[in-house]
C-alpha cells in the first residue's frame, strides 16, 4: 500500500477526526527463520558426512537432523553460483556468466545482476523478514566497489539490512578488508589477539539475530552466512592445523580410495560407484620427494584444520539458535562449497600466491622453511592441485570446469519442525537456482510481481520441497545447462553430455561449424548409472550425443549464454566501465576509507611521483604518508626517525630503502619522491622496471638510491592504497610491530603523478583475477 494513502478521516480539529495507521508488513504465521550458509571451495568429498577425512561434527548433526542431497549442482565458480542462490536464475541471466572482474559488454557476461532478477532478500524484507548477510559478497561489479559507489549493487542496495563482511572473491583471515553495512571498517582486534574473521563474523550474526530478535521476537529472519573458508588463504589457529598432524601422510591417491570407501559406508554415492580417471595434471604421489610429501601433507593439514575450524564457527550460531529456541523454527540450507575444490594452489602449492601472480618462482627449499607458519598470518598459503583432486572425489577434475568435480557440490538442508524426515539421503537433480524457489515455497509466500519498480523476469529454477518427505517423488529439474569459460555440459533426464575446453582458448565460428561428432568434442556419461562420470559413452550412444549438444544449444539461446566466449588473457582487457576517468593525477587524503587495487592508480613499471603536502609539529612527526600494497608487495612513503623514507617491497622477498640525508623540517612542507625507470620490465621472469628513487624537501633533493628490481605485475589480490596509514597488511617490516604506523603531523593531500601508458600482463592479470572467484 503506498504510504501516503490514508483510511482515516481528517476534521477541522482532533475531535472531529479519526486517526489511522498503515498496518506492518508480517511474515505468513509460522513462517520460519531462513538460514543460508555457503562454503567457498569445498569439494563433494571434504565433510565428514559426505566421507571426507575431515572432522565437521556440527555439518554433521544438520545433516543428521535433516536431508543430504548428494545430485546438487553448481556453476563451477564463485560469484555466477551465488547469484543463482541469491536469485533463482541462471547465472548467465543474471550477466554473471564468471566474476564481475572479466565481464564484457553482453547481457549474459556484463557482471551487473538485473534489477528485474529480485534477490531472495528482497522479496523476504518485503514479507516482514530480517533480512542479513554476513562474510563473502562478490556480487558487486568490481568498478562499484569503492567509496565512490555506487551502492545500489552492494548488499544493502539489494535487500539486506545489514552487512558485515567483505565485497570482493577473497581476504586475508587475519586482517580483511571489512565493510559494516557501506562503509569500511577495521578489524576489531589484531593477529596478535587471537583475531580471525571467520570467528568474527558467527560472532557478528549471533548479534544480528540477537538484535532483531529481542525486539520482536515473532519477526523471522533470513541469514545469508557465507565464511571467507574454504578459499585461500587457508589461515587457522595453530591448534586446528595440529590435530591432523600426519592424516594425510597417505597423499592424494590413497586419500581418493579412502575416501570413496567411506562415501559408499554411508550410503552418500551409490555402492557401484567407481573413482573417475585419472586427472593427467596430478603427479602420482609415490612418485614425489619425501621433502615435497612432507610440504604436501602439511598444506592438507592446514586446509583440514581451516575446515573444522569454519565448521566450529557455524556451530556456534546453531547452538545459539537453540539457546534461543529458534533452532527447531530454522530452515537451514548449507551449500558446502560454490564450485569443487580449487585446483589454484598449482601442482606444488604455494606459500604467497603473489610470487605466482608476478612470476616470481617459489623453490621447494623456501617453501620448506615457511612449513611451521603455514595458516598464520605471514602467509597466503593454498594446497596443490592434487588435494583439490582428492576432495572432489568420486568426480574428475575442479573448479572452473563442467564437470562434476567442478559443478557438483553437498547440499544439506534441515528444519526440525518442517521435515519429518531424519538422517536421509536425497538424489533428485537440484541446481543452485532451485534454492529460492525452494524457500518461497516453504515460507509461504509467491515470487512478487515487482521489486523496487522493478517488473521480475520469471524464475528460473524449480522448487524441490517436494522432496522433503517423498524421498522417491520423480525429479522435477529435469535440463539445466552449464558454462564456464567455454567449458560446457548439459544435463537431461539422467545423461549429462560435457564438452571441455583448453582454459583460454578463443573458441571460433570455425571450431563451431565442426559436423562430426568426433570433432564436435562432446563427452557423454549416463550419471544415472555412472554416478561419477568414470565411463565416457559417447560413441556408444551417437544419437544422445546429437540430441544433448542440441539441447544444449537451445538453452544456450534462452538464457543469454551467447556469444560463446572462452578468451582468457583478451577477456581481462575488455574495455569495460571503470571507478572514474583515467588521469594523470590522482589526489588522496587522509582519514578517508582504503581503496581497493582495482580503483588505485596504477604506478608498476613506469615513471611516477609520489607528493605530499604536510604540516609538521614542533618536536617532528612519523607515520605513513601513502602505502600501496601489502607484507606480499608494494611500495610505502613514510617518515621514520625524523626523516623522508621510501620502501620497495618485492613480492615479499626484498625490501629496498632510500633514506633521506636530512631530518623532516617543522611546519609546512611539501616532500616528494619520484621514481625514474632505469631499465626494461621482464615480467616472465619476475622482474619489474628497475629504477632511480629520488627524496626532496621542497626542491631541494635530500636523498637518492637505486632499486634493481620491483614488482612486475601486481602489488596483489587483498591490496590496496591507503594515505596517512598503512592500513591492514603493512607493506613493510620496518614498522609492521607499528602498524597502522598512522602520520602523527597533519597531511592537507597526497597527490600521485603518472605519465605513460599503464602497463599490463595480459596473461597474469587473468590469473590474478581467476584466483578471486
Amino acid at each position: 500500500m503506498p504510504e501516503r494513502d490514508f483510511h482515516g478521516r481528517i476534521g477541522r480539529t482532533y475531535d472531529e477526526s479519526e486517526p489511522w495507521w498503515p498496518e506492518q508488513n508480517r511474515a505468513p504465521d509460522d513462517a520460519p527463520n531462513v538460514l543460508m550458509v555457503v562454503l567457498d571451495d569445498t569439494g563433494f568429498g571434504h565433510v565428514g558426512c559426505f566421507g571426507g577425512l575431515i572432522d565437521t561434527p556440527n555439518l554433521d548433526r544438520l545433516a543428521e537432523n535433516g536431508l543430504q542431497y548428494n545430485n546438487f549442482h553448481t556453476t563451477a565458480l564463485c560469484s555466477p553460483t551465488r547469484s543463482c542462490l541469491m536469485t533463482g536464475r541462471n547465472h548467465h541471466s543474471n550477466g554473471m556468466a564468471a566474476i564481475t572482474e572479466i565481464s564484457t559488454g553482453f547481457p549474459g557476461y556484463n557482471g551487473h545482476i538485473p534489477h528485474e532478477n529480485g534477490f531472495i532478500s528482497e522479496m523476504l524484507v518485503e514479507e516482514g523478514y530480517s533480512t542479513l548477510a554476513l562474510g563473502k559478497w562478490h556480487l558487486t561489479p568490481a568498478e562499484a566497489m569503492s567509496a565512490s559507489g555506487p551502492y545500489d549493487r552492494w548488499p544493502l542496495g539489494r535487500g539486506f539490512e545489514r552487512f558485515y563482511g567483505f565485497l570482493g572473491g577473497d581476504t586475508h583471515q587475519y586482517t580483511p578488508n571489512l565493510v559494516y553495512d557501506n562503509h569500511q571498517v577495521d578489524p576489531p582486534a589484531t593477529p596478535e589477539e587471537g583475531y580471525h574473521l571467520t570467528e568474527d563474523i558467527a560472532q557478528r550474526a549471533i548479534e544480528f539475530i540477537g538484535d532483531t530478535k529481542q525486539v520482536d521476537p515473532d519477526k523471522p529472519f533470513f541469514t545469508y552466512f557465507c565464511p571467507g573458508a574454504m578459499h585461500a588463504p587457508h589461515h587457522v589457529p595453530q591448534e586446528w592445523i595440529d590435530k591432523y598432524e600426519g592424516e594425510f601422510d597417505m597423499g592424494w591417491d590413497e586419500a581418493r580410495e579412502q575416501i570413496l570407501a567411506r562415501q559408499k559406508e554411508l550410503g552418500v554415492v551409490p555402492e557401484d560407484t567407481e573413482l573417475s580417471p585419472r586427472n593427467p595434471d596430478v603427479e602420482e604421489w609415490d612418485s614425489l620427494s619425501e621433502d615435497e610429501q612432507k610440504l604436501y601433507a602439511r598444506m592438507m593439514e592446514v586446509y583440514a584444520g581451516f575446515l573444522e575450524h569454519t565448521d566450529a564457527q557455524i556451530g556456534k550460531v546453531l547452538d545459539y539458535l537453540e539457546e534461543l529456541g529458534e533452532l527447531d523454527d530454522t530452515l537451514v540450507l548449507v551449500s558446502v562449497g560454490d564450485n569443487g575444490s580449487s585446483a589454484e594452489g598449482g601442482p606444488s602449492g604455494s606459500v604467497d600466491e603473489n610470487r605466482f601472480f608476478n612470476n616470481v618462482p617459489e623453490s621447494l627449499e623456501e617453501n620448506l622453511e615457511a612449513i611451521d607458519e603455514l595458516g598464520g598470518p605471514k602467509y597466503f598459503n593454498h594446497f596443490p592441485w592434487g588435494w583439490a583432486w582428492a576432495g572432489n572425489t568420486p568426480f574428475r577434475r575442479w573448479k572452473r570446469e563442467t564437470y562434476r568435480g567442478g559443478a557438483s557440490n553437498p547440499l544439506i538442508v534441515s528444519w526440525r519442525n518442517g521435515i519429518e524426515a531424519k538422517g536421509e539421503l536425497r538424489e533428485q537433480f537440484v541446481h543452485a537456482i532451485d534454492i529460492v524457489p525452494t524457500i518461497l515455497e516453504t515460507v509461504g509466500i509467491e515470487a512478487p510481481d515487482e521489486v523496487k519498480g522493478y517488473s521480475q523476469s520469471p524464475i528460473e529454477g524449480t522448487s524441490f520441497a517436494y522432496t522433503f518427505d517423498e524421498p522417491d517423488a520423480p525429479e522435477q529439474h529435469t535440463t539445466q545447462y552449464y558454462e564456464m569459460l567455454g567449458t560446457r555440459a548439459i544435463y537431461h533426464d539422467g545423461w549429462r553430455a560435457v564438452h571441455p575446453w583448453p582454459f583460454g582458448e578463443p573458441i571460433t565460428a570455425e571450431a563451431l561449424s565442426a559436423t562430426s561428432l568426433e570433432e564436435s568434442g562432446w563427452e557423454l556419461y549416463h550419471v544415472e548409472e555412472d554416478f561419477s562420470e568414470a565411463h565416457d559413452v559417447a560413441d556408444q550412444y551417437p544419437e544422445k550425443v546429437l540430441e544433448l549438444a542440441q539441447l544444449w544449444w537451445t538453452e544456450a539461446g534462452k538464457y543469454d549464454v551467447l556469444p560463446l566466449d572462452g578468451r582468457a588473457t583478451q577477456r581481462f582487457v575488455e574495455l569495460r566501465p571503470e571507478p572514474g576517468k583515467r588521469r594523470d593525477r590522482y589526489v588522496y587524503y587522509p582519514g578517508g576509507q582504503y581503496v581497493p587495487e582495482n580503483a588505485a592508480v596504477k604506478v608498476l613499471n613506469r615513471d611516477h611521483s609520489i607528493t605530499a603536502d604536510l604540516t609538521v609539529p614542533t618536536g617532528g612527526a612519523e607515520g605513513v604518508l601513502l602505502a600501496h600494497g601489502s607484507l606480499s608487495g608494494g611500495y610505502s612513503l613514510y617518515v621514520d626517525d625524523g626523516r623522508l623514507r621510501y620502501v620497495h617491497n618485492y613480492v615479499g622477498v626484498e625490501e629496498y630503502q632510500v633514506v633521506a640525508d636530512e631530518s623532516l623540517p617543522e611546519g609546512e612542507v611539501s616532500v616528494r619522491m619520484e621514481f625514474e625507470t632505469t631499465g626494461e620490465a621482464r615480467p616472465e621472469e619476475g622482474k619489474g622496471v628497475p629504477g632511480t628513487v629520488r627524496l626532496y624537501y621542497g626542491d631541494e633533493q635530500v636523498g637518492e638510491g637505486e632499486v634493481p628490481v620491483t614488482v612486475p605485475i601486481t602489488t596483489g589480490l587483498t591490496a590496496g592504497l591507503s594515505c596517512g596509514n598503512d592500513a591492514l597488511n603493512a607493506v613493510s617490516d620496518e614498522y609492521r610491530d607499528r602498524t597502522p604506523f598512522a602520520f602523527t603531523g597533519d597531511i592537507a593531500r597526497v597527490t600521485v603523478d603518472v605519465s605513460g601508458e599503464t602497463f599490463v600482463h595480459d596473461e597474469k592479470e587473468m590469473d590474478k583475477i581467476m584466483a578471486r572467484e
